[in-house]
């Protein structure tokens, strides 16, 4: 232990061993020391030794430390130390005192070195990722962060490592889900390092969850106004997703892009803005730049561009775009980002035109960010942002495109001055004195007119005011102007590709141009001279302009023909010299630097000369420009004879498409009307059927009911032959006339009958009165009436037999009737519904049949087949209209019926009244009437109506 003290700075008798000497003691220790304490107070005491003596270290003690860690990895603490010192050796992380002493460059190279050793043997790298998945805090976090270290020094070799090894990348996504912060927040750092510049090691943790993982914990830490730990996550969602197709999509496909939206929910209050704060906002919006960024596929950037729209992310960024307060590399970014969202997406870039900033009157976005544009005032970056972002704005986007140019048409300019235009800031950032605002306001000016000749010439007719007393000039003409005056080179640029844009494939705008005298010499003399660097630029740009006059000339004008324009170059200038300084342009590093992609990036204003959309159509006419200056005038005219027949073969092409396009939308027409006729004819179909089945079940109906009624009245015997007419048989209606008939003839009987009874009872009441002479005559007027009430009696019993079975006849007929009214009543809708449709659809087929010959055959038999159907229903409707007539005239008979049978029903009641009556007379007269006489009368009343019903029968 003395040993040990001496090393760690205790008081030593001896004299004090070197660095070197102390550190080879420390590793023979480690390597021949039997007990575990020994050996780790060994690697601890190198451990302190790392940071000032790292190179000895890292020379004698790695291949001990190495050999610790796989043998005794039972003791967490020694496994700790020797990764602590492992890490103190490969990284390049010094203190400031070391840096001091030991340059950047060799700090670089020890590190490395290191590294190489290390990983010279995979698997100490294995090793190393078995010690992660240990939860033990003194092992899993020195892990990590050694890990990491090999990253930042080899990270390709420890990258393929890693990605071969089984379970390497999942196993380190492990640490994402770690509770304890340190660890967690060092494994994001850790993935930093992993995911660099390596596709598939980015999609199998993209695969692994990662996304959901970091966006919770950017959400936990509080969005942008989180600490450090969101600015790891953010940068290791920018490695996962840019330039990675898959991961863009999978991003998309898993609605992520919709949890982005709360990140810009910045309050009102946008002062105090903290430095994290800022550098949190600006990587959120990078990130969501790398979604929507032109270099990715079109598809891809189009479907993320409607899903910010449909989530409500750009109306978010919108909103900061127009806040107050907002710090200006926040804003200037944030323009950035909305630029490529609304790129190339029309619905985004209608909905970006819509939004107006809050100021009174409100104003439109666009009008607000171009006064910045054109104020010399803002700062340099912001102005390239507003134009990048009205740039993107009018990408692909004619009607955009429209709405700025008729700003500048005189038909629509405000005349009361009280609402500023984008069209009157385009002029007046044109022809400003900053050549800043020139350039600028010309390059959106040729991005309103790009690839879209119809607008080329509506912008001929914007007429310039330009000091009073002076007639109007046009804006061609003001720029020419401008060129000659002899401006800067930035604002000359800026007007050259400006016209360049507006002539090219617009043969109306090159005429308007030559028709000035002054333009042609102005451009060949610019062109002839032999100028310093600074103007050759200049110089290739008139000759692009000139180039494209000869090209796109239509010779309307005589002096300015394509072949007097050639000779002109000719004698001044020379083809081969002409040719020369266009290339100067394609040959300008400028050029080159914008070629690269869309967004204008420039350190400074002078660097500001070309736009991206104008190189491509550099690139365009180069070639054909140097082509037709060599033409002969002969191949001009035979080029002009090709161009007008490809010119009338491109007319005729054009008027059969348009005729085969209007025939198409003709058969389009055709077709849906066939289909709408042939779902109407299925309708009628289902119609007719349904009413055809409807009359079937009528027909079974009303065959059941004349089976109840054949049942009941089978004592008639005369049957007539049945005709049946629309399932309805006549022969029943002449039965229950018959019978009303008969039963007419029974009451006339039956009324006969009682008042015979009345005179014969007022016979008995007036004989009555004359009784009571004498004792025998009395008798025999009591055996008179007996015998008389008796007869009335049997005559009473047989009349109220015949009634009860009349009124069980007349009820039955009054149900029949009433039934067969209720599905008379129901049909007769229908049926006159069906004949309305079968009106109307003949008539549509009738249409039909003059617009399609193909179908004519078709619909007529349609046509003959719904005629043959509408006859049969109209004769069916017609046989129940007279069957409801029938069915009317049996209902009053049968009420008159009723009628008569409530009279006979109260002459009845009142002779039973009399009847009684007359009983009671003779009891009182004492004559006696028994039960039995009663019972036997009865039984006899029951004989003698049998007897008449035989009779009628």
């Amino acid at each position: 232990m003395n040993f040990l003290r001496g090393v760690m700075g205790g008081p030593s008798a001896g004299p004090q061993p070197s660095g070197a000497d102390t550190i080879q003691k420390l590793c023979d220790r480690v390597a021949s020391s039997t007990l575990l304490d020994d050996r780790r107070d060994a690697v601890r005491a190198l451990k302190s030794l790392s940071k000032k003596y790292r190179l000895e270290v890292g020379i004698q003690a790695m291949e001990h430390l190495i050999h610790v860690l796989q043998t005794d990895r039972s003791d967490s603490e020694i496994i700790g130390y020797a990764l602590d010192t492992l890490y103190n050796v490969i990284s390049n992380d010094l203190e400031e005192e070391e840096q001091e002493e030991n340059s950047a460059k060799q700090v670089d190279d020890l590190g490395s070195q290191f590294t190489e050793i290390f990983i010279k043997q995979q698997e100490n790298v294995t090793l190393l990722l078995t010690l992660v998945e240990e939860f033990d805090f003194h092992v899993r976090w020195p892990g990590v962060k050694l890990l990491t270290s090999l990253l930042k020094q080899q990270g390709p070799q420890v990258q393929q490592i890693i990605l071969v090894s089984p379970m390497g990348v999942s196993r380190l996504m492990d640490l994402l889900a770690d509770s304890r912060e340190v660890i967690r927040n060092d494994g994001v750092l850790l993935l930093q390092q992993l995911t660099k510049s390596n596709a598939a090691i980015q999609k199998i943790v993209a695969f692994e969850n990662a996304f959901e993982r970091l966006l919770d914990i950017i959400t936990e830490e509080g969005n942008s106004d989180g600490g450090i730990v969101v600015e790891d996550c953010l940068l290791l969602l920018q490695n996962l997703l840019k330039n990675n197709n898959s991961n863009q999509n999978f991003f998309k496909e898993g609605s992520y892009i919709q949890r982005m939206k709360p990140w810009f929910e910045v309050g009102d209050d946008n002062c105090g803005w903290s430095a994290q704060k800022v550098t949190n906002l600006h990587l959120m919006l990078q990130l969501v730049r790398v979604l929507v960024s032109p270099t990715n596929p079109p598809g891809a950037t189009s479907s993320c561009q409607k899903a910010m729209f449909h989530c409500g992310l750009l109306q978010q960024l919108c909103t900061i775009l127009m806040a107050t307060g907002v710090p200006a590399d926040i804003l200037t970014e944030t323009i950035n980002t909305v630029s490529e969202v609304i790129r190339g997406c029309q619905t985004n870039q209608d909905y970006f035109a819509s939004v107006n900033a809050p100021s009174n009157p409100p104003r439109p976005a666009i009008v607000v960010l171009l006064m910045s544009m054109v104020n010399e005032r803002q700062p340099f970056v912001l102005r390239c942002a507003v134009l990048y972002c009205f740039q993107c704005f009018l990408y692909k986007n004619q009607k955009g495109q429209g709405e700025i140019v008729s700003t500048l048409l005189p038909s629509t300019i405000d005349a009361t001055g009280n609402s500023v235009s984008a069209g009157q800031l385009l002029c007046g950032g044109l022809f400003s004195t900053d050549s800043l605002s020139n350039w600028c306001a010309a390059v959106a000016l040729a991005h309103a007119l790009q690839e879209n000749a119809t607008l080329k010439e509506q912008l001929l007719r914007v007429q310039l005011a330009t000091s009073i007393g002076n007639p109007p000039v046009s804006l061609l003409q003001q720029c020419t102007n401008i060129l000659s005056q002899g401006s800067k080179v930035q604002t000359r640029v800026g007007l050259l590709m400006l016209l360049c844009t507006w002539l090219s494939n617009c043969s109306i705008a090159v005429t308007h141009f030559l028709h000035n005298p002054a333009n042609v010499p102005f451009l060949t003399g610019q062109i002839a001279e032999n100028l310093g660097e600074e103007e050759q630029l200049v110089q290739g740009l008139c000759a692009l302009l000139l180039g494209i006059s000869i090209y796109y000339n239509d010779n309307s004008l005589e002096n300015y023909r394509k072949e007097k324009l050639k000779q002109l170059i000719e004698k001044r200038i020379g083809r081969e010299n002409f040719i020369e300084k266009l290339g100067f342009i394609s040959k300008h590093e400028l050029y080159s630097r914008a070629a690269q992609k869309p967004q204008p990036s420039f350190s400074s204003p002078d660097q500001m000369m070309f736009d991206h959309e104008f190189t491509k159509l550099v690139k365009e006419l180069e070639g054909v420009i140097s082509k037709a200056i060599y033409k002969s005038s002969e191949e001009d005219k035979k080029e002009e004879e090709v161009k007008k027949t490809l010119e009338q073969h491109d007319n005729i092409v054009t008027h059969y498409k348009k005729v085969i396009r209007e025939q198409d939308q003709e058969l389009e027409e055709l077709k849906q009307r066939i289909n709408t006729l042939t779902s109407q004819n299925e309708q009628l179909q289902a119609t007719v059927t349904q009413q055809v089945s409807q009359i079937q079940q009528h027909k079974d109906q009303y065959n059941l009911l004349k089976v109840q009624l054949g049942k009941d009245t089978q004592h008639h015997n005369s049957h007539g032959d049945t005709f049946q007419m629309n399932g309805i048989q006549t022969e029943e209606v002449s039965k229950l006339k018959e019978e009303l008939e008969e039963w007419k003839n029974k009451h006339e009987l039956l009324q006969g009958q009682l008042k015979e009874k009345d005179s014969v009872i007022e016979k008995l009441n007036s004989s009555q009165l004359e009784t009571g002479a004498t004792e025998q005559s009395s008798q025999a007027s009591k055996f008179g009436g007996l015998e008389h009430s008796n007869e009335l009696q049997k005559e009473l019993e047989v009349l109220r037999s015949q009634i009860q079975l009349q009124s069980a006849e007349i009820s039955k007929l009054q149900m029949e009737n009433q039934k067969l009214q209720v599905m008379n009543t129901a049909a007769d809708p229908m049926l006159g519904d069906s004949g309305a449709t079968a009106a109307r659809s003949s008539e549509s087929e009738g249409r039909l049949e003059q617009e399609i010959k193909e179908l004519k055959s078709q619909v007529k038999a349609l046509s003959e087949e719904k005629e043959s159907l509408k006859q049969h229903l109209d004769s069916s409707s017609s046989t129940v209209a007279i069957l409801q007539d029938e069915k009317s005239k049996l209902q009053r008979e049968v009420a008159e019926s009723k009628k008569e049978q409530d009279d006979l029903l109260v002459l009845l009641a009142d002779q039973d009244q009399k009847i009684s009556a007359l009983k009671i007379k003779l009891k009182d007269l004492g004559v006696p009437v028994e039960d039995e006489d009663d019972t036997e009368s009865g039984d006899q009343g029951d004989e003698d109506e049998d007897g008449d019903e035989e009779e009628q029968d």
